[in-house]
């Protein structure tokens, strides 16, 4: 039978013993149902096998079909920013702590990702966000984030202002610690730390989370993905504020910018096993209560 996936990378956190170990279980796995297999240059020394083809994560991504990302949560965001610029497929083997987008156990994948490499797979689309900051109207910083993207204090935890806007309409002024945009996905992450509703990965809407509002309406609000949302930071303070794109990539702001964010364009293309629910995700996740009747 052909194969539903010619090239499959694996992606894996450099220096963890667990992880490695998954992963090179995962090679020999893979090796010996005879796919292509090509190796993330940070996890390459664990692998015993000179003749192993040896990419950088750019380089994967645009050779591969399915790429497997062995770790946690933080280990898929780091490479969803760079594989969704092509059009692979992505599945996860948890070696983290939530594990939210990493479905298959380091215990037990063989069944499962048996099944996927044979074309009996779920797919789900998730978008990014991306986010600019202007300064006089000049663009002095961007990115992407697949979870949030967050307006905070730079190094001290402080009372920042703000008015955010959407689609050009004022929504808001508001006197805070920060606010979060976060996506579907991010739902689940930080976002849920900060009081923010759970949005549904099929929900094409994005949440605006307040962080610690001075005043006792402030609510989150969930709004179209499609929608463009603004902050202009106050004028009034001199202190430096920080965006955070997935708690990892931070860009500088300064009194008076303006911050764009919206939609990216592309998005990760996550494959799940036939037998995955995302409500049963939940439940283990957030411990919630087990059905008894």
């Amino acid at each position: 039978m052909a194969q539903h996936f010619k090239t499959i990378g694996l992606i894996g956190k450099a220096n963890h013993d667990a992880t490695m170990e998954t992963v090179v279980g995962l090679y020999n796995f893979l090796k010996s149902k005879g796919h292509n297999i090509v190796v993330e240059e940070n996890v390459a020394s664990y692998i015993n096998d000179t003749g192993c083809p040896v990419m950088n994560l750019l380089e994967l991504g645009k050779l591969c079909d399915l790429a497997i990302v062995v770790g946690g949560d933080g280990n898929m965001l780091g490479a969803a920013r760079t594989l969704s610029k092509h059009d692979v497929a992505v599945i996860g083997v948890n070696r983290g702590n939530l594990g939210f987008l990493t479905d298959l156990s380091p215990d037990d994948y063989e069944t499962s990702l048996t099944e996927v490499l044979d074309g009996k797979y779920k797919t789900e689309l998730r978008f990014l966000l991306d986010v600019s900051v202007y300064r006089d109207g000049e663009l002095k910083a961007s990115n992407r984030a697949m979870n949030e993207v967050v307006l905070h204090a730079d190094k001290v935890a402080h009372m920042i202002e703000f008015e955010a806007f959407i689609d050009g309409s004022f929504v808001f002024h508001q006197r805070s610690d920060g606010l979060i945009v976060c996506t579907p996905t991010g739902s689940t992450a930080y976002s849920l730390s900060g009081g923010g509703p759970i949005v549904h990965p099929n929900l094409n809407a994005i949440a605006l989370v307040p962080m610690f509002p001075h005043t006792l309406t402030s609510r989150p609000l969930v709004v179209d993905a499609n929608s463009e949302v603004k902050i202009i930071v106050s004028k009034a303070k001199d202190s430096l504020l920080q965006i955070s794109c997935d708690s990892h990539i931070m860009l500088s702001v300064k009194p008076g910018d303006e911050i764009i964010i919206k939609k990216h364009h592309l998005g990760l293309r996550l494959v799940h096993p036939t037998n995955h629910d995302y409500y049963s995700v939940l439940r283990k996740k957030l411990h919630w209560g087990k059905q008894n009747y």
